[in-house]
C-alpha cells in the first residue's frame, strides 16, 4: 500500500514541528521520549517520518511540549 501525498506531507509537517518545538524546549529526543513514556528511539522515528503515530501518542507528545495537537500538525505559512 503506497502512502498518499497528503499523508506524506502530514508526516513531514509533524516531524518538522516536533523537531522545532522540542529544540525550543531544550529537550533531546531521548528526554522527550522519557517524559512521554516512549522507548528512547520513538521520537527519532517520528522525526524521520519512519513510523505512524497514534492519536494517543501524539497527545502525549503535545502534553510534554505544552501545545495542542493541532499545532503539531499545522503547516508553516
Amino acid at each position: 500500500m503506497s502512502t498518499s501525498p497528503n499523508l506524506a506531507k502530514a508526516r513531514v509537517t509533524l516531524a518538522e514541528n516536533l523537531r522545532v518545538r522540542r529544540a525550543s524546549k531544550g529537550l533531546s529526543q531521548e528526554r522527550l521520549a522519557e517524559l512521554a513514556g516512549f522507548h528512547r528511539t520513538y521520537v527519532s522515528q517520528i522525526e524521520r517520518c519512519s513510523t505512524n503515530v497514534s492519536l494517543e501518542n501524539l497527545q502525549k507528545v503535545a502534553d510534554v511540549l505544552e501545545v495542542e495537537v493541532w499545532q503539531l500538525l499545522k503547516p508553516e505559512q
